[in-house]
């Protein structure tokens, strides 16, 4: 009982992170079972079956709150849909150990710009409003359901570092998008595990109790989003995918670092984030005028009516 417990209080901070951060539920469970002894296909067809209902949970949340573009959903989602089947199904005889430090690589200088970019200069308004294109969503949703699948977390921070970078949406409807659109991957997932497994190995009280704790958290998270303004939301989930990133170069095969170094590099980077989020914090309060949520909206309501986007 204790555990299943203490399994839910992770699915409500997971999702809590999630939801707010727009990446961390998948990574946050997995590693959990994985710690307690499941199999890395066990543990992944669990989370994903778990996140059927946490992201539409979340997904009907954010969309409520209006912290979801329909556009991006439909041309991400369904490559990102494709991607984690073909994950899932293969997962069992492919490795992503090689590939997972290139990524975070990637993904840490992806996140060391967003930090700085929006710690420094708040919310770029250069590209706000503009259409993001096909070209670049498909291949993105493509990649980031296949990671998600074979590593049991990977849609978030694959999907909201890149879409923050563009620059051309909110950071709130950025982590929106990509909760909303995570219900397609955990369905398509969910499918290719059970073509994969079977059922034989999802212990599904897990899959119960995982699901109960971010259902409960969703509507909260949903409502951060909505109401943090884009430069600190910016800082934090920069801060954030510099952590995870950090986390898996410095336990890597190429890194493998010492337990004592792994935690001075981890508070270093405590630091520094917590510093960040408190200089734009200020420098929020300084110009909130022209960086609050609202003022935001009304930018891009004034863009949209000048420039329409095209269907």
């Amino acid at each position: 009982m204790r555990s299943l417990i203490l399994l839910g209080l992770v699915g409500f901070a997971a999702q809590l992170v999630d939801g707010s951060l727009g990446m961390a539920y998948g990574v946050t469970s997995t590693t959990l079972l994985l710690a307690i002894g499941t199999n890395p296909a066990a543990a992944s067809a669990t989370v994903h079956l778990a996140e059927i209902g946490t992201t539409l949970a979340s997904g009907i949340s954010h969309w409520r709150f209006d912290n979801v573009d329909w556009k991006v959903i439909a041309k991400i989602g369904i490559p990102g849909a494709l991607g984690a089947f073909a994950g899932a199904t293969f997962l069992s005889s492919l490795s992503t150990e090689v590939a997972a430090p290139i990524m975070s690589i990637i993904l840490l200088a992806l996140g060391v710009y967003i930090l700085v970019r929006f710690t420094a200069f708040g919310l770029s308004r250069d590209n706000l409003g503009k259409p993001l294109r096909k070209r670049f969503l498909a291949p993105l949703g493509l990649f980031a359901g296949f990671i998600d699948a074979t590593g049991g977390g990977g849609w978030g921070p694959v999907g909201t570092p890149a879409l923050l970078a563009s620059g051309r949406i909110p950071p709130r409807k950025v982590i929106g998008s990509i909760d909303t659109s995570e219900f397609l991957i955990a369905i398509a997932a969910s499918i290719g595990f059970f073509v994969g497994l079977g059922s034989e190995n999802i212990d599904f009280a897990w899959v119960a109790v995982l699901l109960a704790g971010g259902v409960i958290a969703a509507p909260i998270a949903a409502w951060l989003v909505r109401h943090i303004p884009p430069r600190i939301l910016g800082s934090a989930v920069g801060g954030l995918i510099i952590l995870t990133n950090t986390r898996t170069l410095l336990r890597s095969d190429w890194v493998d670092a010492p337990g004592n170094v792994q935690t001075i590099a981890y508070v270093a980077i405590a630091v520094i984030w917590a510093a960040a989020v408190a200089y734009s914090v200020r420098e929020y309060r300084r110009h909130k005028e022209q960086e609050s949520v609202e003022a935001i909206e009304a930018e891009l309501r004034r863009r949209e009516a000048e420039e329409p986007t095209p269907a």
